[in-house]
């Protein structure tokens, strides 16, 4: 083809069959399930009992999709599409069937009437496809059921691919939720020379599920300053007639991508440290909800409202009056024109389709990435902390695993990147700082901003968790590395997509097609027990529990007590595929206590029996066991083992430390589960297990729910705080030294241990009056240090 064929009349003519095809295969995928191509009228057992399905996107997709094709076709580039609004899977499919891909991944939806029968069929069906974009639509790397997030996941997925652009439609109605309106500052982190491009295409259609939109009923005036006030460059499309709008949108197209490649061009001139933030285009196409359908039905408007939101005619296999209506809407669009004698569309159309991998149902990026690698992880041990004695020194574990991500940083140049929303120092990662630099394509004052620069492998410089979790999963579901840290209270901001993105992986997996990904790393710090100066409001340990209810082989939970745990969790989580993982760390001062071989051991097997802190091997019953998971947990339990060890020297201990929580549940509900016999040998049947627990306390007991051993005493969070010291904040949900030895002498010795008992409360008040006075911990908190245990008489 001569490059001016793009521009042609009859080029457009074809392009119109094309788009009157994707509708026809559209709406056939809502309705019918037998006769595909209308050889007969239609009949009872040709139209689905119960069509589901939404209309209202589709036909203003289509059209983009086919637009895209051909400046795909023009300007010979590397594209993909993100479809955003949260229905209308057709759009995916039919464009897919179109260009064969749809049927080259799956060959039993033929190229001709039986397979297009098949697609019709299986639409929104039990045991077929969904009904939004999802891991089965070719071509898609953004699942369709949660809004909110198609410019974070686009702008992930093209960092670091220069060649790539992501064109992102956004739904008006999806335009309206605050993930979406914190994605159009996505624009402050694309570096010009060294990524691609986001082209975002606002739909505006007009109408939502009952009502109108806002963007939609906004001026073209409002809406120009709206954009340019956020750095973007709005050109605009509207029209209704299909013939006029193939015109009108080829121009508006060609002058968005010319833009996106003359930025391009110019930046690259130059190194992509001096590169400026530019306006890139968006483009603002108005066209009718269900344009192409019907326009009213029973005397109110269907074209161009909410009414065209799902099915707009009440036809069903069980309903079959206004069959003659849907009859004549598909047979508005000319299949006879479109598909040959055994169902095949024409040759002429299909021709329109870019080629191999340029489809975008077949673009490299949407099913694993363009060149996934493994990250080079070089050796965490370098950073590991050496000590003679458990306790006998403190750091801060975040700022040691830092130490190690400089190295990935340095390892792996455009294959890992850290995201967050705005707390990487507070989250004391300040160190990656000394090999990069957050990337940042806004102004910046060197005197008031520091670290900033158009290129780095920090993003954080937005405060919005979705933005910064979105990019992640961008980044990740495109075949590259990374983690997202966050206030542990702020990641329910976002756990539901971090169920959104398990559920893409669930999916995915069923798929012999889909390629895999890396894991998605979410690190949870600034934690529940230790927010002294945020108080009650920023403690929230819920995201264990929000996440140990999803599929179990897709999540790992991690709850390292001290530096070399994290180190080693860490090692393991980038080595995973296909898994979310949490991991809980510390940012503040603590002892370390785990050599580098008990923490490769805990990664191992999940947990450890710590013989230094047990006064009876594994082989031997003890009275009491005492368990700790997590930071907090590990250093009050070991504090209440040497308080009960001190006064009852003849109660045989045993200690362990959980790294891998879920590892502890019944094989029957997660497959990683250790053996019943494993667990009762380290937990015992009967014996008084007194668990120390960052999290809320249910998930503790859910997991002995399905074990011999139900004496169990758990101390987690108890939904109690307050703006006061570190100490006070345990002792607040009783996650504390002394509520811990007072139980569990009570479960050991009953009665007998009254005194104690008493010791403890009186402790506690004693505590109380201190920092009441001094607003400081109690000396003898503070300056804490392990001792070995007494030996048992």
């Amino acid at each position: 083809m001569k490059k001016n064929i793009f521009d042609t009349q009859e080029y457009f003519n074809l392009m119109d069959k094309w788009f009157r095809a994707a509708n026809y295969i559209s709406v056939g995928q809502i309705y019918l399930r037998n006769n595909p191509l209308l050889r007969k009228p239609l009949t009872a057992d040709d139209v689905k009992l119960y069509p589901i399905g939404h209309w209202g996107t589709i036909p203003g997709q289509n059209f983009i999709y086919t637009h895209l094709n051909r400046v795909i076709n023009k300007y010979d580039l590397e594209m993909f599409y993100i479809e955003g609004p949260g229905h209308g899977g057709q759009v995916m499919i039919s464009n897919s069937y179109l260009d064969g891909s749809y049927s080259e991944i799956y060959p039993e939806i033929s190229q001709n009437e039986e397979g297009m029968k098949k697609m019709f069929k299986r639409f929104s069906f039990p045991g077929g496809t969904a009904s939004h974009a999802a891991p089965e639509t070719p071509g898609s790397i953004h699942e369709g059921g949660e809004l909110g997030y198609a410019l974070s996941h686009a702008t992930g997925a093209i960092l670091d691919n220069p060649n790539v652009i992501a064109a992102t439609v956004i739904g008006d109605g999806e335009a309206e939720t605050g993930p979406l309106c914190a994605g159009w500052f996505s624009n402050a982190f694309i570096n010009p020379v060294n990524d691609g491009a986001v082209l975002p295409i606002l739909h505006l259609n007009g109408g939502k599920i009952s009502n109108p939109t806002i963007l939609a009923r906004k001026s073209d005036a409002e809406l120009k300053n709206y954009f340019m006030g956020a750095g973007w460059d709005p050109i605009f499309v509207e029209g209704s007639d299909p013939i006029e709008m193939h015109k009108i949108m080829a121009s508006k197209l060609d002058e968005a991508i010319e833009k996106i490649l003359a930025i391009q061009t110019e930046a690259r001139k130059k190194p992509a440290s001096e590169a400026k933030r530019p306006n890139w285009p968006v483009l603002l196409v108005r066209t009718p909800k269900g344009w192409t359908g019907p326009k009213e039905w029973n005397g109110e408007a269907v074209e161009g409202g909410f009414r065209a939101h799902q099915v707009p005619i009440p036809v069903s296999g069980l309903n079959m009056k206004h069959v003659d209506k849907l009859e004549d809407w598909l047979r508005s669009y000319k299949p006879e024109e479109l598909f040959d004698e055994n169902g095949r569309i024409l040759e002429e159309i299909q021709a329109l389709a870019p080629k191999g991998n340029k489809r975008m149902a077949m673009h490299p990026i949407t099913n694993g990435g363009i060149n996934p690698r493994v990250l080079n992880l070089g050796n965490w041990e370098e950073f590991a902390l050496k000590f003679d004695k458990p306790g006998s020194i403190k750091n801060q574990d975040m700022v040691q695993l830092c130490k190690w991500f400089t190295q990935l940083i340095t390892l792996n140049k455009d294959n890992f990147r850290i995201f967050g929303p705005d707390e990487t120092k507070s989250n004391r990662m300040y160190d990656v700082f000394n090999v990069t630099k957050r990337q940042w394509l806004e102004p910046y004052d060197t005197k008031l901003d520091e670290w900033m620069s158009p290129e780095g492998r920090v993003i954080d410089s937005q405060l919005s968790e979705h933005q910064a979790e979105g990019f992640l999963e961008g980044y990740v579901i495109t075949g590259r590395h990374g983690i997202f840290a966050s206030y542990e209270s702020f990641l329910r901001v976002i756990d539901s997509m971090l169920t959104q993105h398990m559920k893409w992986m669930k999916k995915s997996l069923e798929l012999p097609w889909r390629a895999d990904f890396p894991s998605l790393n979410v690190i949870a710090t600034s934690t529940a027990f230790q927010q002294d100066h945020n108080g009650y409001t920023h403690q929230d340990p819920g995201i264990l529990g929000h996440l140990a209810d999803k599929r179990p082989e897709l999540i790992r939970e991690y709850l390292p007590a001290d530096t070399n745990c994290l180190l080693a969790c860490m090692e393991k989580s980038f080595a995973e595929r296909n898994v979310i993982n949490l991991i809980v760390a510390s940012k503040q001062p603590r002892d370390q206590f785990y050599s580098v071989a008990e923490a490769k051991e805990m990664v191992e097997k999940g947990y450890k029996v710590i013989d230094w802190a047990s006064n009876v091997s594994i082989n031997e019953e003890p009275d009491l066991v005492f368990v700790a998971s997590g930071v907090e947990p590990n250093l009050e339990t070991l504090a209440a083992i040497s308080l009960v060890n001190k006064a009852f020297p003849t109660l045989k201990i045993r200690f362990v430390n959980v790294l891998d929580l879920l590892k502890l549940r019944h094989p029957s509900i997660d497959p990683r589960g250790i053996s019943d016999e494993e667990f009762n040998k380290v937990f015992t049947k009967d014996k008084p297990v007194i668990f120390a627990f960052h999290g809320y306390e249910g998930l503790i007991r859910d997991i002995f729910f399905n074990r011999a051993n139900r004496n169990l005493v758990v101390h987690g969070y108890r939904e109690n705080g307050d703006i006061t010291t570190s100490f006070d904040i345990r002792q607040l949900s009783e996650m504390d030294r002394f509520h811990i030895a007072k139980d569990a002498i009570e479960k050991a010795l009953g009665d007998k241990g009254i005194s104690f008992m008493n010791e403890m409360d009186a402790m506690v008040k004693k505590h109380t009056a201190y920092i009441r006075e001094f607003g400081y911990d109690l000396p003898e908190i503070i300056d804490w240090k392990w001792e070995n245990l007494k030996p048992l008489k």
